[in-house]
């Protein structure tokens, strides 16, 4: 059953087009990974997922409208936009209440159960705890939330890399069952890669590139050539060429492995190595280099 299902998905402010009739499908129980530039759309698409502005085209979150049906829709979701929107004069225990008050799902026993396992007190403000501390509350409002659809737009924005790590281990671990749907949105993209089963890149209102981590797996490699064959590669037309360590490293999309271990040393790509594959592409380029 798809969690999320849109339809040439358009919205515009003005005459900037952040979402260009996109049209995208994510089954249930996949945590999905969407990566762009600044600007690319992804806060729109996800303003549009949450019911927080109007669009065009269709759009279904949970079988629901979620701009006609936002109220019901908000009991199976919760959102987090980052680790810097609670009001710094709150106190722990007004958050608690708080949320207990909004959401019809969260279980405080469970949040403060969390909290126990961290140096966080109940009576401190927000304004008197370090960002990784605000992380690890925020991480513990979403644990004790059953929710069907999580929601989390750059969570990790400021935080040093232990927390990073702590935040994504959490989710993977204490949140994740499968069932649930987790969608994210990050600058981070190295920090994000073990924890995706899908992924997602957007430039300019558009997706250029969906799939799943076994289709990228499978898909992309990356050979670092060695000097006589680099016409050889060259001649495979590979998506992307870079320099490192002193040796070409070509990027290629669907060419066979033992075809290219001819060539060289045949790795897996990262996701960040692809992104810049596809994205660095010039204007008209980027939308092919995906397909």
């Amino acid at each position: 059953m798809a969690c999320i299902e849109a339809r040439a998905l358009r919205k515009a402010f003005g005459k900037t087009v952040a979402l260009d009739g996109i049209d995208m499908r994510v089954e249930e129980g996949r945590i999905l990974g969407i990566i762009g530039p600044n600007g690319a759309g992804k806060t729109t698409a996800l303003n549009a997922i949450l019911g927080l502005t109007p669009y065009q085209g269709e759009l279904h979150v949970l079988g629901r409208d979620p701009w006609r049906e936002r109220d019901r829709l908000m009991r199976d979701v919760s959102f987090i936009a980052d680790v810097a929107v609670l009001p710094r004069w709150i106190r722990v225990w007004q958050v608690l209440d708080y949320v207990a008050g909004v959401h019809p799902r969260f279980d405080r026993a469970k949040a403060e159960g969390f909290l126990a396992k961290t140096t966080i007190r109940q009576t401190s403000k927000v304004r008197e705890l370090s960002k990784g501390m605000v992380a690890q509350l925020h991480l513990a409002l979403i644990l004790a939330i059953d929710a069907r659809l999580l929601v989390l737009d750059e969570p990790t924005l400021g935080l040093d890399i232990l927390y990073r790590k702590q935040f994504y281990d959490s989710l993977l671990n204490d949140y994740f069952d499968r069932s649930r749907t987790i969608v994210v949105t990050t600058h981070q993209v190295e920090e994000i890669e073990h924890v995706l089963t899908d992924l997602m890149f957007m430039d300019r209102g558009r997706i250029v590139l969906h799939c799943s981590m076994e289709e990228f797996e499978g898909r992309y490699l990356e050979v670092m050539v060695r000097p006589e064959q680099l016409d050889a590669a060259r001649a495979l037309k590979p998506l992307h060429e870079r320099q490192g360590l002193g040796r070409s490293i070509l990027l290629f999309d669907g060419r066979d492995r033992e075809t290219l271990s001819a060539l060289g040393e045949v790795r897996s790509p990262s996701i960040a190595d692809l992104f810049v594959a596809v994205i660095g592409k010039q204007p008209g380029q980027a939308q092919g280099a995906a397909e």
